[in-house]
């Protein structure tokens, strides 16, 4: 369910996830047909092990680092920076150190 919370209101993306100690916390503030869009928080050390999607999905790092894996190509990825992850491609998401990420995944 789309967070209709924040419709038409400006909101700070970085107090919208909190850390939970050894977890990761996310929150959908978009749902559409199309896609989607997911804020994560990782506790350092925590990860998304590898999987596939059938869509693309854009990462962008809010703080943190992240290693991110592409096809078994790991990436590093820091404040500010962004990388796509192809459809049907293997990736993973594992946080080097804590870190927040936004997710937007595009489905057409």
């Amino acid at each position: 369910m789309e967070d209709n919370t924040l419709q038409s209101t400006p909101v700070n993306l970085m107090n919208l996830v909190n850390y939970q100690p050894g977890s990761i916390v996310s929150r959908q503030i978009v749902k559409k047909d199309k896609g989607n869009v997911t804020l994560f928080a990782f506790d350092q050390g925590q990860a998304l092990s590898e999987h596939t999607a059938p869509f693309d999905a854009l990462v962008y790092v809010l703080e943190g680092e992240s290693e991110v894996t592409i096809s078994g190509k790991p990436h590093v990825l820091k404040p500010g920076e962004i990388i796509l992850m192809p459809a049907d491609q293997p990736h993973a998401v594992r946080a080097l150190k804590q870190f927040k990420m936004v997710l937007t995944m595009i489905r057409s």
